[in-house]
């Protein structure tokens, strides 16, 4: 069954968006980034909808209650992209395609931030590109999801 649906997960910290380290991640907060994404979902009849957690277990939880729900994920792990075995065996555990999205190129930065434990489980990654990094991965997730009708 085909689900025209699409569910943003914002991982730790990115509730302060704006404000925290803009240098790195800019001035664009979570609700502008929800925001523009909603525009561009609406503009191809997909339904989208936003959750964001800091805590680890409430992501997992998430993304369990999207099975059958949803046609793809797009999520930002924080932190949690760097060592959340818990949240990689929730991604592998369901059924659903997933991109990793990062507003920075995680590769430019610390050593510590190089390596995705969730890359492995998940369709693709896209980071560095800020908002765009979000909305490159809305726009695949819709082109694949037409591409099923």
């Amino acid at each position: 069954m085909k689900i025209n649906k699409v569910l943003v997960i914002h991982g730790p910290n990115l509730n302060l968006l704006g404000t925290r380290e803009p240098e790195i991640y800019g001035s664009m907060t979570m609700q502008d980034i929800n925001e523009d994404l909603a525009k561009q979902a609406k503009e191809h009849n997909i339904k989208i909808d936003f959750f964001q957690s800091n805590h680890e277990g409430a992501i997992i939880d998430t993304l369990h209650n999207a099975r059958g729900q949803y046609g793809y994920i797009i999520l930002n792990a924080g932190a949690f992209t760097h060592y959340s075995i818990a949240i990689r065996d929730a991604l592998a555990a369901i059924d659903i395609p997933v991109i990793e999205v990062h507003l920075s190129n995680i590769h430019k930065r610390e050593e510590f931030r190089h390596h995705s434990v969730i890359a492995p489980v998940v369709e693709g990654q896209i980071c560095g590109f800020g908002l765009e990094s979000y909305k490159s991965a809305l726009f695949i997730a819709i082109s694949r999801l037409q591409k099923e009708d």
